[in-house]
């Protein structure tokens, strides 16, 4: 894939949205690829849990090696779930694109809210992120896809209202794609995808999970993430073995796990599904 930024760019079509997969390995990587995904994303969570750390603990160049992971694993293009770029300063986020791209990602996230702390960046300081991150993106020699989040509504730090004025800055501010994790029903993200012209993610969790993806779709998705929920499926079946085995002596939730044959086959299957 000579250019994993335009295959990615491709994928992404206002009301016929794509699911954005994020692993956590390169095994989850393969298995997704096998299973049909047409692009993979790496989830800062996610990965965090592997090395046995809470959400917001990673460093730039762990999520960098991750990254350069997940890009060997398949042939499908890989966005990165970068955070908030590690920095406050525009100049940091526009580094953190560069070195993304160079590590053969093809497009990243960035948050409006700094990590650890569950504050968020004003909105003019948001706002000169996003264009130092697009900027940076559109000088690259290849294509590459930037989106800008705004985080304030999952977080309880502002209203939709306020997501709503950002993402429209964010939007006159280059970024390609644009992203309100959580920010209501329906309704509210059929108003977040009519505040932008470009693309919107939508996270599949929270009150969207329990919809299809027609219905994401009809109000205006272009691609749905999974963020860090299919990771915590995994962990919630390892919880429910271990309850069942060291509370009960009960081994018959290891009867439901996928025969090792089959892993195996999908594990091999990592052909381009774009």
């Amino acid at each position: 894939m000579s250019d994993p930024g335009a295959v990615f760019r491709a994928l992404h079509r206002p009301g016929d949205p794509f699911i954005l997969a994020n692993a956590w390995d390169a095994g989850s990587a393969r298995m997704l690829a096998a299973l049909g995904a047409r692009a993979i994303a790496t989830s800062s969570a996610a990965q965090a849990f592997t090395l046995g750390l809470p959400d917001g603990s990673l460093t730039r160049d762990q999520a960098l090696a991750h990254a350069q992971d997940l890009v060997a694993a398949t042939q499908l293009p890989v966005s990165g779930d970068f955070e908030d770029g590690w920095g406050d300063a525009p100049e940091t986020v526009a580094e953190t694109v560069r070195l993304a791209a160079e590590a053969g990602l093809a497009g990243i996230s960035i948050e409006d809210t700094p990590h650890p702390d569950a504050a968020h960046y004003d909105r003019d300081l948001a706002i000169e992120r996003i264009h130092a991150g697009a900027a940076a993106a559109r000088a690259l020699p290849r294509d590459f896809v930037f989106c800008a989040r705004a985080d304030g509504v999952m977080n309880g730090r502002y209203d939709l209202h306020e997501a709503l004025a950002r993402i429209a800055a964010f939007d006159a501010a280059g970024a390609d794609v644009l992203y309100v994790p959580l920010p209501g029903d329906l309704a509210a993200l059929e108003r977040v995808c009519t505040a932008t012209s470009k693309p919107v993610n939508v996270l599949a969790a929270g009150p969207l999970a329990r919809h299809d993806r027609a219905a994401l779709a009809q109000a205006g998705a272009a691609r749905i993430s999974l963020g860090s929920a299919l990771a915590r499926v995994t962990h919630a079946a390892i919880r429910d073995a271990g309850i069942a085995m060291f509370r009960d002596g009960d081994f018959t939730p290891l009867t439901r796990g996928m025969p090792g044959a089959e892993v195996d086959a999908m594990l091999t299957d990592t052909g381009p599904r774009t």
